[in-house]
């Protein structure tokens, strides 16, 4: 299910090791919505807000031993550092999204992900117990998906594209994507037409005899 990605390799379709195998079409690709991604997924305002914190407190503490003028320049490089925090955050965020990239085809949802160390998760709808959508106010949004049984997946490795908060029982999620509310529906048609079609395995010819002669 999950496949380690050679950055040097040439991808023979775009977010994805190699090519579909016959009868699987690519119904749709994107990438998270840097911006939300950074506001989402790395917390940019409670980041932001924190350090405006800092600079009350310490502005508050000193108004009553300094002038105004003092109190504010000794509180004021908490604002700089909040700035600095800020911008690399925002760089993050905008690589991340950068180097992401989802794929929903008829058969399976699949996800390039990882800036530095680059993994691919193939996740057939057959092993997709549910899907929920979070659907921010500008159209933005995370579909988590809910995994079958047992299946090993690494919240430290997928993040930030997973569901915040759930460790133990880790949800690949397609994050701050654009248009989610239409991009849902379709995984949700694609996948409901997967699993009501008849899944025909080839029988073992031995096994087909011993059945033959009984």
């Amino acid at each position: 299910m999950t496949h380690e990605h050679d950055d040097f390799a040439t991808e023979p379709v775009p977010g994805l090791p190699e090519r579909p195998p016959e009868g699987e079409q690519i119904l749709w690709q994107g990438r998270p919505h840097w911006w939300a991604l950074t506001r989402d997924s790395l917390n940019l305002y409670w980041v932001m807000g924190y350090f405006v914190l800092l600079f009350a407190w310490r502005f508050i503490t000193l108004l009553d031993q300094v002038t105004l003028h003092s109190a504010f320049a000794a509180s004021f490089p908490f604002i700089i550092l909040g700035l600095i925090v800020g911008a690399l955050l925002l760089i993050i965020g905008y690589v991340q999204a950068r180097a992401t990239m989802y794929t929903i085809t008829n058969r399976r949802v699949a996800m390039r992900i990882g800036a530095a160390l680059t993994v691919t998760l193939n996740l057939p709808f057959t092993r997709i117990a549910s899907a929920g959508l979070d659907l921010r106010r500008d159209g933005t949004g995370t579909i988590a998906l809910d995994l079958l049984g047992a299946t090993p997946v690494s919240y430290l490795v997928c993040w930030p594209h997973v569901r915040p908060w759930h460790v133990k029982n880790t949800q690949p999620a397609l994050r701050c994507i654009p248009d989610a509310e239409r991009i849902a529906a379709l995984m949700a048609e694609a996948a409901e037409a997967r699993i009501s079609t008849p899944q025909v395995a080839r029988t073992p010819q031995t096994e087909a005899a011993g059945l033959a002669a009984e």
